[in-house]
């Protein structure tokens, strides 16, 4: 019998007889992504497939009104790294829409990654350096 590459993993696999023009093996990833593409597809071509979701979705957000308030109540460290990121994402926008010869405000600080050391009175070893990820937030 011959062995067909999955579209997915790439893995080789004997395609099942009765599944005409198989093209995913029967990992559970890649019935997945199967899945996942199929519906990304119906969703882009069928009206009613789209409709059905978005009432599918309203009804379920009517059944449980405080999911996501309980959620991020669960969860602080997202809520304030998503609150900094959004920030950001305004003053980028913001950024974008002004008029090209606008002046920027120029930082001597890049966005990157920095080694804090301490003065070189108190250095005792390289151990004492630490390394830490530096990203910009602009406040206005």
């Amino acid at each position: 019998m011959r062995k067909l590459r999955c579209a997915h993993c790439g893995g080789r696999f004997a395609p099942d007889p009765r599944v005409k023009n198989q093209r995913y093996c029967g990992k559970i990833e890649c019935q997945r992504a199967r899945k996942s593409l199929w519906q990304r597809q119906k969703l882009a071509k069928d009206p009613d497939y789209q409709a059905n979701k978005l009432d599918c979705q309203k009804a379920w957000r009517s059944r449980n009104p405080s999911y996501w308030k309980n959620w991020r109540a669960r969860h602080p460290k997202y809520v304030e790294r998503n609150r900094m990121l959004q920030k950001s994402r305004r003053i980028r926008h913001r950024s974008e829409v002004a008029k090209m010869d606008a002046l920027r405000p120029l930082s001597a600080i890049k966005t990157g990654s920095y080694y804090l050391v301490p003065e070189r009175s108190q250095l005792l070893a390289k151990m004492d350096a630490s390394a830490q990820k530096v990203r910009l937030i602009l406040m206005t």
